[in-house]
């Protein structure tokens, strides 16, 4: 058998930790949480010269053999890791990745057991000089994992009942449960329970697969989380020209067989939804005619797509397939009838495109392939889970890198651009289905970060971190790029100046599969976005303050400098104790010299030092007494809040007694308004 190219049309002492720190870690089946925050936003490294990275900072190509090696040394070193950690005598590690930069840093990304139990929600990374090492921590949850019990009081039988009824109601066909209750510690939300999880298989309402995950409380009985596994997306059609794709050779008929990229293969399943399908194949090595109507035109842009998303993550981060095994995942096209998406399956380890609206549309080219690709690469590193903000952080990382897999294919057909399904026409007016630099302008999709975000579905909650990337890539204002306008603005109103896309991309990237967990929120996304700036360029550096700036754009955190954000502020940092489980409390500001009204935009930054912020709702009360929701017990696990809202206050008067009230509604963990500001923009 042969591979050939064709043309077609179409290490320091580890520090070992006595104290017994509260860990979780697990699989990717998690549910929304905050991250800790213990990513080091100002690691202890030399700054660069302005606008280079450090190159110790990059990670290197491992080799599969090589990375097959620091596995094996981070296994033995499983009980030494989970003694520094503080770890249970009931808890293992159980290692999913492992990294390695350029200065001998390691990072072992764990999921960990309790009894023998998967813990879901709380998986962790671990950096140190050696595989095992524990010189800091990323960490989902602090919560310390000790369930009441491992003896379920509920059986089996209800907890399928409840997922099936889950899937039911979210409008499923044929659905049947794929993996019966397993008990599992559900970890994600606060303290750790025993749980059941369920896997409801079928067809989602548009004809998706169905991978429903289901948890419930194995003592009563409660539904405690759900979240589809199967991440789906939409891009356009066959656009990419002639191209050169890598085939196989056997005897006198070739294939759609990758050698040169772990034997990535493109099926074709001729209309239908289950199977691996048929690998395209034929007697010479011309695949289809560039038009929807030839099947093999298909194949070969999703082949195509498949091989530049390989050679992206191999090329610019260092990372060998999916896994980062050398093993390439395969593609299916002609998914159903009519189907107008695309998706990545964890279960088939796989790619699958549907033919579009009336069959005529292949949703196989470059920025989608490279979009689903990416899904796989965010399962096997963050885990985030899909849905809530982990969600939309998990759907924007797949638009992020279609775009840049678009940008480094070069290809003059398909040109990069900031849009998202710009060839589709799914509209019908000629509109993208999805724009980066203002993402609102779809008519769904959030320019900015809100307390309620995670609440909608998360190809709309993306938009954020769509919009961040675009900030910190090109800056804001009006801008030509590929011959595509963009006028991207911020929600201070305050301009940002953009570092360009390639050391944008090595943010994310390094953020995604160093910093990021499974339960990741955006808080936590700025965090370590920060954490990976100021390794790659200094935490002194234009590139981390413009990750301050991009992140304050879209309403998540403060800007660099004085982190007023612009305009004019009104700031009380006195000291107010909040009781545990107690009566709220208030800390005052005065605000004069105002005229006419609160803006629509008011800044409130809030500064709580709490070891539990799920305990914890927060309001902004008006001088007239009128409550506006800042918080109310979201957070999961994570200690403290240190956060801008931006508030609609237009109907209020400017002038007058502005109070913050917070209130612990839960027992055990206790804290204090450490200080909190205004800020007029």
């Amino acid at each position: 058998m042969s591979s050939r190219s064709s043309r077609r049309r179409t290490s320091p002492t580890t520090h070992r930790r006595a104290a017994a720190v509260a860990l979780a870690g697990v699989a990717a089946l998690v549910a929304t949480a905050v991250q800790s925050g213990s990513a080091t936003a100002a690691p202890p490294k030399a700054p660069p010269a302005a606008g280079t990275a450090q190159p110790g900072s990059e990670s290197v190509r491992l080799t599969p053999a090589q990375r097959a090696e620091l596995i094996r040394e981070a296994n033995a070193a499983r009980a030494d890791t989970a003694e520094d950690l503080g770890l249970g005598a009931k808890e293992k590690l159980v290692v999913r990745d492992v990294l390695k930069d350029r200065d001998g840093t390691v990072h072992v990304r764990y999921e960990r057991t309790y009894d023998d139990l998967p813990v879901l929600g709380g998986d962790l990374v671990v950096q140190g000089r050696r595989p095992g090492g524990t010189d800091s921590v990323v960490r989902a949850t602090r919560a310390a994992v000790k369930p009441a019990t491992t003896t379920a009081e509920v059986p089996a039988a209800r907890a399928e009942q409840q997922a099936l009824a889950a899937a039911k109601a979210e409008g499923a066909e044929r659905s049947d449960v794929d993996r019966a209750p397993r008990k599992v510690v559900w970890a994600a939300d606060g303290k750790p329970v025993l749980a059941y999880e369920t896997v409801v298989g079928g067809l989602q309402h548009d004809g998706t697969p169905q991978e429903l995950h289901v948890v419930t409380d194995a003592t009563t009985g409660e539904k405690l989380y759900e979240w589809e596994a199967v991440r789906t997306g939409t891009g356009h059609t066959v656009y990419s020209g002639t191209v050169d794709l890598t085939t196989t050779q056997s005897g006198s008929t070739y294939n759609l067989t990758d050698g040169a990229r772990g034997n990535h293969r493109t099926y074709n399943l001729n209309r239908s939804t289950s199977g691996t399908g048929t690998l395209f194949s034929g007697p010479d090595d011309v695949w289809g005619d560039g038009s929807p109507s030839n099947p093999e035109s298909a194949g070969a842009d999703a082949h195509y797509g498949a091989a530049l998303t390989w050679d992206y993550y191999k090329n610019v981060h260092g990372r060998n397939g999916i896994r980062g095994d050398g093993v390439g995942a395969y593609s299916r096209v002609h998914y159903g009838n009519n189907y107008v998406n695309a998706f990545w399956s964890d279960s088939c380890f796989c790619m699958t495109y549907g033919d579009g609206s009336g069959n005529a549309n292949p949703l196989t080219s470059i920025d989608v392939a490279a979009h689903e690709m990416t899904h796989g690469l965010t399962s096997n590193t963050a885990g985030l889970v899909y849905s809530g903000e982990s969600g939309g952080l998990n759907e924007a990382t797949s638009d992020i890198f279609g775009s840049t897999v678009e940008f480094y294919a070069n290809n003059s057909s398909d040109v990069g651009d900031y849009l998202i399904g710009e060839e589709i026409d799914i509209n019908g007016n000629g509109t993208p289905l999805r724009y980066m630099d203002r993402p609102s302008k779809d008519g769904r999709s959030k320019d900015a970060w809100y307390s309620g975000i995670g609440s909608i579905d998360v190809h709309y909650s993306s938009g954020p971190a769509n919009h961040f990337f675009y900030l910190l890539s090109e800056g804001s204002g009006t801008k030509t790029v590929n011959g595509v306008t963009y006028d991207s603005p911020t929600s201070d109103g305050l301009p940002v100046t953009g570092i360009g896309r390639a050391k944008a991309e090595k943010i994310w990237f390094r953020a995604l599969t160093t910093k990021f967990t499974s339960t990741t929120n955006y808080a936590g996304a700025r965090t370590g976005t920060l954490a990976a700036a100021g390794e790659l360029y200094g935490a002194d550096s234009a590139e981390y303050r413009a990750v301050q700036d991009a992140w304050a754009g879209v309403n998540v955190g403060s800007r660099s400098g004085d982190g007023g954000g612009g305009g004019t502020s009104f700031e009380n940092t006195a000291d107010v104790a909040i009781p545990d489980n107690g009566a709220a409390v208030t800390s005052s500001i005065t605000v004069t010299g105002r005229t006419g009204n609160a803006p629509s935009n008011l800044q409130v930054s809030v500064d709580i030092v709490h070891t539990w912020s799920g305990d914890l709702v927060v309001d902004l009360l008006a001088p007239d007494g009128t409550a506006y929701r800042l918080r109310n017990r979201t957070g999961g696990s994570a200690d403290n809040i240190n956060e801008t809202y931006t508030v609609n206050a237009s109907s209020e008067t400017a002038n007058g007694t502005w109070r913050l009230r917070v209130q612990d509604q839960a027992s055990r963990d206790t804290g204090y308004i450490n200080g909190w500001k205004l800020t007029f923009p």
